[in-house]
């Protein structure tokens, strides 16, 4: 025989067909508020790269965003947003940026001021630097065949397409050259792994077709400082002086 207290937590006892709706309500409201939480972040990183005039780091964007926000896949998100737009969000080696659709780019030329035309000298330290980076100016003029200029890699350096790495650990400790992610941008890559190979060289007429088959075009090391690079210090002497 049941008593009163018995029926009476019966009574209050939830069925297990209870427990699972609330839990299922549980789990749909969480999801609705990640959700949302998602689509807010989302915004935000919109409108920091939309005020920005420069690429912006995910460094940079994710003190911005909610607390275990996982800022890589909200910008590959945001960027499948754009995919089919106007302008899309593209990647420029580790910072993002708003740019035109590249089929639309030709509506939007502008007529751009260069206060100096780029010299062949200048193309070629540019793409010494590029594709054999880090490198000294001792070993661009090795590659070049002819003393490199102090006007042509200060010039470069003023169009923030290339910097000062660091020092090679060697004799005389000299300075390293690489480049920016202003270069990167520039010329729309998103990484240097997408500079041009020896076949696509070849086939824009940059590098002759009768190249020797042996010859391979160097990889340009991306990380920071490589094993043989120190960094440059605040009060190294490059910086108060023409290198």
């Amino acid at each position: 025989m049941k008593t009163g207290a018995t029926q009476h937590m019966e009574q209050k006892t939830p069925d297990s067909a209870e427990m699972d709706a609330a839990g299922d309500t549980h789990i749909a409201t969480s999801e609705a508020e990640q959700l949302e939480i998602n689509r807010r972040n989302i915004r935000v990183i919109e409108a920091l790269l939309f005020a920005s005039s420069e690429p912006v780091s995910i460094k940079e964007i994710s003190p911005f965003l909610s607390h275990m926000a996982n800022t890589e896949l909200l910008l590959a998100q945001l960027a499948k947003n754009y995919a089919d737009r106007g302008v899309n969000l593209v990647q420029r080696g580790d910072k993002w940026a708003f740019r035109t659709a590249d089929d639309l780019g030709f509506l939007l030329r502008r007529e751009e001021k260069e206060t100096r035309s780029m010299s062949r000298a200048a193309l070629e330290t540019m793409s010494i630097i590029a594709y054999h980076q880090p490198v000294t100016r001792a070993e661009i003029e090795e590659i070049r065949g002819v003393a490199a200029g102090r006007g042509t890699l200060d010039m470069l350096m003023e169009a923030q397409w290339v910097r000062m790495r660091g020092r090679r650990r060697t004799p005389g400790r000299p300075v390293t050259y690489g480049t920016t992610p202003e270069f990167l941008d520039h010329f729309s890559l998103s990484s240097l792994g997408d500079l041009p190979g020896l076949e696509e060289l070849k086939g824009s007429g940059m590098l002759s077709s009768r190249l020797p088959p042996e010859m391979q075009i160097p990889l340009p090391f991306e990380g920071e400082l490589s094993d043989d690079e120190d960094p440059l210090e605040e009060d190294d002497p490059v910086f108060a002086r023409d290198e």
